[in-house]
């Protein structure tokens, strides 16, 4: 199983634009990707402004078919101007799993 964390800093005042595009991104998996096998976003309590996604692929052709997805590049163009930096992508193998 491969996964990415995704942490995604939103410009102060943009928290909403991010939010609507990462659900945006979470429908278009749950409606065409079976192989992306959990996508979860997170918003901070902490920290309006910063939110993760865990993501799951059954292997590393669906997640490069999710990277390369018109969500992605939707998201990209919505929400590229908003990000308060870098989007931090950290790609691992699961381990373990409840």
């Amino acid at each position: 199983m491969i996964t990415i964390t995704a942490i995604i800093r939103a410009r102060p005042g943009s928290q909403d634009i991010i939010r609507k595009a990462l659900l945006s991104v979470a429908e278009g998996v749950r409606d065409t990707e079976p192989e992306t096998l959990g996508y979860f976003v997170t918003q901070s309590q902490d920290d309006a402004c910063l939110f993760t996604t865990y993501e799951r692929f059954a292997d590393r052709a669906a997640m490069e078919r999710h990277n390369g997805s018109l969500f992605v590049a939707r998201f990209v163009r919505d929400a590229g101007p908003c990000l308060d930096g870098d989007v931090v992508l950290h790609v691992g193998e699961e381990l373990s799993a409840k």
